[in-house]
């Protein structure tokens, strides 16, 4: 939390935020929270992956979570599970976590770490609930399942395009987990690329969309099979050795995916539907921070 205190742009992401957010209450009681306690409280939720009502029993339990959302225990009330609900629900009614994630590109660019010519793209699977013990008595509709290798999986794919020099997410889709690699690669491009690069699920990208791939060069991987028949010869063992320097690029997009899910806990979602997409948005940009924390406090 010290690290992140000073490398979240604060000011940027209140201004952001302060024209949705009610002045005073819609009801006449208490006047709202302060904007900065609840945005605090929000990515503290992010880093931890902690539920509503488990944000709250932290805040009451945990002195040092109260102290970075600027709670004072005796004087300040603590916000409860309704009111943290309440404020994510603002964050996607305003679409407002790829705002949060666009706010922080524009930060880390004022700081020299604007993206580059080269980009990686890939895609995650992220659980879902496949329980039917819900009012509709139905999965979620807008989750669907997928097969990879010989296990099926129930859920929904982040696709992300990141800088092949700092490994920084530049764009982010979100689909359910039965859409192909291939059917969001064109928008993870942000158009100046003159080399992108993706694992074996991409083969063909280049024949998918010609005016995005005009002028780019295409560095995808071998399917594993093809590359294990290669011959014990000159030829051979260079494009094996080719392929080994394409892994080692497209390295730091897994990087970037442990991070959102075993740094900030994002194997498995809690909310149904297209309302992750804000979540996926905010963790993307917390992500961002996270990697580039040194380089930032080093500037500050």
């Amino acid at each position: 939390m010290r690290e992140m205190e000073n490398v979240v742009p604060w000011k940027a992401l209140l201004e952001l935020i302060e024209p949705h957010y009610p002045k005073t209450s819609s009801k006449g009681g208490r006047p709202p929270y302060p904007l900065a306690t609840m945005l605090r409280i929000h990515l503290l939720q992010q880093w931890y992956d902690l539920s509503d009502p488990a944000m709250e029993d932290a805040l009451i339990e945990v002195p040092t979570m109260r102290r970075f959302a600027g709670i004072d225990m005796i004087s300040d009330r603590i916000p409860d599970e309704t009111t943290i609900l309440a404020f994510r629900h603002l964050l996607e009614k305003h679409d407002l976590g790829q705002q949060i994630f666009e706010v922080v590109k524009t930060h880390l660019k004022a700081y020299g770490m604007a993206v580059k010519q080269g980009t990686i793209i890939d895609a995650t699977l992220i659980a879902a609930p496949s329980s039917t013990k819900n009012k509709s008595k139905e999965r979620d509709p807008e989750m669907h399942q997928t097969k990879k290798g010989n296990q099926w999986y129930f859920g929904m794919k982040v696709h992300i395009g990141v800088d092949s020099e700092k490994g920084l997410i530049h764009s982010v889709e979100t689909t359910a987990a039965n859409v192909h690699d291939l059917t969001p690669a064109a928008d993870l491009l942000h158009g100046e690329e003159t080399v992108v690069y993706a694992d074996a699920g991409y083969q063909g990208i280049e024949k998918r969309d010609t005016k995005q791939g005009r002028g780019i060069g295409f560095r995808v991987a071998m399917r594993p099979g093809k590359r294990r028949t290669l011959p014990a010869t000159p030829e051979g063992r260079v494009d094996d050795l080719v392929e080994t320097a394409k892994a080692h690029i497209r390295a730091k997009v897994e990087q970037t995916f442990r991070v959102i899910k075993r740094q900030f806990g994002f194997e498995k979602t809690r909310l149904r539907g297209i309302k992750n997409r804000c979540k996926v948005h905010v963790l993307a940009a917390l992500s961002n921070l996270f990697m580039a924390r040194r380089m930032l406090l080093c500037s500050t």
